[in-house]
């Protein structure tokens, strides 16, 4: 947690710094541009405009929403990429989604990359200075490698030249982006480890893997018991040996929750750990519904 405070803490520096019209960072030649290029920046969504040329034109509802739901919990992991425009106005690169499902939740700002007048060389420059780093976690390795393919149009193969990793080395990182974001953000906290990331690549269905992930952080699993987790789930599509045993929910529970569901008008649900902890889930199916429960929860209703 404190390394993501420290990443917010520079963004907003960052952002003060881009708000300076006497000093208005426009090219690589100005004065500080060392300093945005490559980093992450905390931009105000009001500044951002999407690409009029973008080619998708319809997003799914359903999952802008799932989206947005994950970004009020864990906020935004993968910053947006943006091309500055002029001061304090931006043009959307890439990460629409991740930008229309932060306006829906409700966040002012964005995290985000800036691309800026002639900073090609610039910014490769400083990504795979960023990649030699010895403290990146496997998530930040990812978006890195994620990043010099899209912004300097690279194959894998001419990126395992520049940065000397072999190609399949590149591969596995990228695909540790498709995870859950749950379990891209238990990566990054170094819940887990890039071992136990490749494992759960391998199952298809987001709530197995999640299911398995919440196993891996409850038993301390090691990468091998993982794996065979998997395995034993990917063989015939039977659930692992691990998940067969259900935790009953004890009776003061199950009367609590029947008296948040009548109170809430919702069917809550609950799910508890062998220690005794756990967790309520509270479903809405709007944005208005969730405003309805907010008021409830706080006593304005």
């Amino acid at each position: 947690m404190a390394k993501a405070t420290r990443k917010q803490a520079l963004g907003r520096g960052l952002s003060a710094l881009l708000k300076d019209p006497d000093n208005d960072i426009k090219t690589v030649e100005d004065k500080n541009a060392d300093k945005l290029v490559g980093h992450i920046v905390e931009l105000e969504l009001s500044s951002i405009e999407v690409n009029p040329f973008q080619p998708r034109t319809s997003f799914n509802e359903e999952s802008l929403r799932e989206l947005a739901s994950s970004i009020r919990e864990l906020g935004v992991i993968q910053p947006i990429t943006v091309r500055k425009l002029d001061f304090n106005k931006y043009q959307l690169v890439s990460g629409e989604r991740r930008f229309r499902a932060s306006k829906l939740v409700g966040l002012k700002t964005i995290p985000a990359y800036i691309r800026i007048a002639n900073d090609q060389e610039s910014l490769e420059m400083a990504l795979v200075e960023n990649i030699q780093r010895q403290d990146l976690d496997p998530i930040e390795i990812s978006l890195s490698y994620q990043r010099l393919i899209d912004e300097i149009n690279l194959t894998q193969e001419q990126l395992s030249e520049r940065i000397g990793k072999n190609r399949s080395t590149i591969a596995n990182y990228l695909r540790l982006l498709k995870l859950d974001p749950i379990i891209q953000t238990g990566m990054r906290d170094g819940f887990l480890s890039m071992g136990h990331g490749r494992a759960l690549i391998n199952i298809e269905d987001t709530q197995q893997q999640l299911d398995i992930y919440e196993k891996i952080i409850e038993k301390s699993l090691s990468v091998r018991e993982t794996e065979q987790l998997v395995r034993e789930l990917n063989s015939g599509g039977k659930e692992p040996a691990a998940r067969k045993k259900n935790i009953s929910v004890p009776k003061t529970y199950k009367k609590g929750v029947k008296e948040f569901s009548e109170y809430l008008g919702t069917k809550v649900d609950v799910k508890v750990t062998k220690k005794g902890s756990g967790k309520l889930t509270i479903p809405f199916s709007s944005e208005e519904d969730f405003e309805r429960l907010k008021k409830l929860i706080r006593g304005e209703a």
